[in-house]
């Protein structure tokens, strides 16, 4: 045992000796009671802990290595916890993994193949008319997502790996906690979801969802969060990506998005990947000018502020929602709200961000631009809303318990609802009514 000290051999040996002779007179008649067993057991186990303790000190080598371990090393490093388990789930967490050519039109008996066709970029074609297809709901691998990451922080304007170990790099976040790139920046999977009545052709929204701290693909934003779900449930023709940010890491780092057009480049290969995805080639073109709404919650409110900054495309963002995610870069937001009055703005938060909010309110009635505070109408080109949630809100729920249950759905069908007034409207001018 690890700093016991020695006994002298003379009693150590008479001491063992005697045991033993002990236990051989206890072997030589068998017990014949379940009492006589028990006792028997009792006798012999502290015997056989005491006979393991002679002569088991560990090795002078093992206390040098041991120290060695020590001096360089914390006791979590050296034990650490099982984390990132979930980027594994069991096989009845994970995705299914299926051919591409699962998820394109299903072909119907006895017919013929479809002549190539550059679909047209309006919405020319009936969803009628098109062959049935399966509610998509996978994780595609994509070189444009967030991480690995290789480029600087601009925060700093240093190394964003700024940390080595020997052959590890990680960074230190704004905690001072390290997390290691191998760990926590090397998932650049997307979860892509695609409802089954989704039709590339017709007006509809792409939904590009930025989850928080703490978060994976499957565990939270599919399962926990259900956001492929109020994608399907809203009715809207509207499909989800959502880029894995840092892996259950309490960080927002925005890796890739932090670059000029890094948000274009993920959009411009999120349309050949939905391309394949779908079966049909010519579908790239109409989903390349497909409006944007962008969700960030939490933590996410980095990629999303990068994404409108410098993300290259922001004509194509018709919306953003942000779900208690006002924790900086007002700028950034403020910017982007008077620059596309035809886009639409809400946030919603609690009392963590509810300081940051009222800056930003602020910051936007000093640029004459009018703020509405509640999500009790349509949301129309333009609008920006506040709502305050009250005490009985979580933060952690806050993706499914808003100021409404499911609030993501509750944008989309506000947005689609205004579309729609706008479009009976236009309507009615037309016709002189």
């Amino acid at each position: 045992m690890v700093g016991a000290t020695p006994r002298s051999s003379d009693h150590g040996s008479g001491e063992v000796a005697a045991r033993s002779a002990t236990a051989r007179g206890a072997l030589r008649g068998t017990p014949r009671t379940v009492g006589q067993r028990w006792a028997l057991a009792c006798f012999l186990l502290p015997l056989a802990l005491t006979l393991v303790q002679y002569g088991k000190a560990p090795s002078p080598g093992a206390l040098a290595a041991n120290a060695w371990l020590n001096a360089d090393d914390t006791f979590a490093e050296r034990f650490p916890a099982p984390q990132f388990r979930d980027r594994f789930p069991t096989d009845n967490e994970t995705l299914l993994l299926r051919p591409l050519s699962d998820f394109g039109p299903k072909p119907t008996a006895h017919a013929e193949p479809a002549p190539y066709r550059v679909a047209s970029l309006e919405p020319q074609v009936p969803s009628q008319h098109l062959a049935p297809r399966d509610e998509l709901t996978t994780l595609v691998s994509m070189k444009s997502s967030a991480f690995p990451y290789f480029g600087n922080n601009p925060a700093s304007e240093q190394p964003f790996l700024d940390i080595v170990k020997g052959d590890r790099r990680g960074h230190r976040s704004l905690s001072g906690r390290v997390y290691w790139q191998d760990q926590t920046y090397n998932d650049n999977r997307v979860l892509v979801h695609v409802p089954e009545n989704f039709d590339v052709r017709k007006p509809g929204v792409i939904v590009v969802f930025f989850h928080g701290n703490g978060a994976t693909l499957e565990r939270d934003v599919r399962d926990r969060q259900l956001l492929p779900q109020q994608i399907t449930d809203s009715g809207v023709n509207a499909m989800l990506l959502a880029p894995q940010l840092a892996v259950d890491a309490a960080d927002s780092s925005a890796g890739k998005f932090w670059q000029p057009d890094g948000f274009k480049r993920f959009m411009a290969e999120s349309a050949e990947q939905f391309a394949k995805l779908t079966g049909d080639p010519a579908s790239a073109r109409a989903f390349a000018k497909m409006p944007i709404v962008i969700v960030g919650y939490s933590g996410g409110f980095l990629p999303t502020a990068f994404s409108l900054d410098v993300g290259g495309i922001s004509n194509r963002i018709h919306g953003v929602v942000l779900l208690d995610a006002v924790y900086g870069e007002l700028d950034k937001f403020a910017s982007w709200i008077a620059d596309n009055r035809s886009g639409f703005f809400v946030s919603s938060y609690t009392h963590y961000t509810a300081r940051h909010d009222q800056d930003l309110m602020r910051m936007l009635r000093d640029k004459g631009i009018p703020i509405a505070e509640g999500m009790d109408q349509p949301l129309r080109p333009g609008s920006v809303v506040f709502v305050e949630t009250g005490e009985g809100i979580t933060h952690r729920d806050y993706v499914t318990q808003a100021w409404t249950r499911n609030p993501v759905k509750d944008v989309l069908v506000k947005m689609a609802e205004a579309q729609q007034a706008t479009r009976i409207a236009a309507g009615a001018q037309a016709t002189g009514r």
